[in-house]
């Protein structure tokens, strides 16, 4: 299947008539104040696998499912194959936790880049954002549920750009003033389009992982060139 006919495809079919796979469990919790969150963090440290975000009180616990992480992982495959391939400094820190407690606000992001920002955090082994700048590339995998209400969080930590994939899309947003907005290419990689993203992470399931990331880097040196 080409980027094409999978890009028709997949704007001609509505995602509201397919069946929704369960891919997250996703608790919401409310009236959750900022020292409970922050003795939730502490309790449960860095080996839980449940992911956070907290915003005015509302805390949403998620915890991945199979489907979830492996498109989750083969984008992040397939982000890492495209920078190698054109030779782009890119720094990935997956679920960095990201928190401002003078705004009372965190986030914990599927994965995460630093493509712009690289060369200001590469030689550090600790990341705080608000001190450090955020990330310059949020991916958020929706596949049960929208992540509607965590990009205000996203917009209030000033990511630049997040990328959200609910299984049959990927959709780009930049922020502009403050609130999230489409955008046909992506900031960070301008020659990279959404539809052959999904092509691939698609076609990883027939073909299998490795032999499909050996075909996208065969696709990245015949329609992408190196300058």
């Amino acid at each position: 299947m080409t980027a094409t006919t999978l890009s028709k495809s997949v704007t001609s079919s509505s995602i509201a008539d397919q069946d929704r796979p369960l891919a997250e469990y996703r608790v919401t919790l409310h009236n959750v104040s900022w020292q409970t969150f922050e003795s939730l963090l502490a309790d449960l440290g860095d080996r839980r696998n449940t992911l956070f975000h907290y915003l005015n009180g509302t805390l949403e616990i998620m915890s991945p499912l199979s489907i979830h992480e492996g498109s989750n992982r083969f984008i992040d495959d397939l982000i890492r194959a495209f920078s190698d391939e054109l030779e782009i400094d890119l720094r990935k820190l997956g679920s960095l936790l990201m928190k401002i407690p003078d705004l009372k606000l965190g986030a914990e992001p599927d994965s995460c880049y630093y493509i712009q920002n690289e060369p200001i955090i590469r030689n550090k082994e600790v990341i705080i954002v608000g001190e450090d700048p955020p990330p310059d590339l949020v991916l958020e995998v929706d596949i049960t549920n929208p992540s509607d209400h965590r990009l205000p969080i996203y917009a209030l930590l000033n990511v630049p750009e997040v990328w959200r994939y609910d299984g049959y899309s990927l959709e780009f947003l930049a922020l502009e003033d403050g609130e999230y907005k489409p955008i046909e290419k992506s900031l960070a990689f301008p020659d990279l389009p959404a539809a052959i993203v999904v092509e691939y992470v698609q076609q990883r399931l027939t073909l299998g992982e490795s032999a499909t990331l050996r075909e996208f880097r065969k696709w990245v040196r015949a329609n992408v060139a190196v300058t």
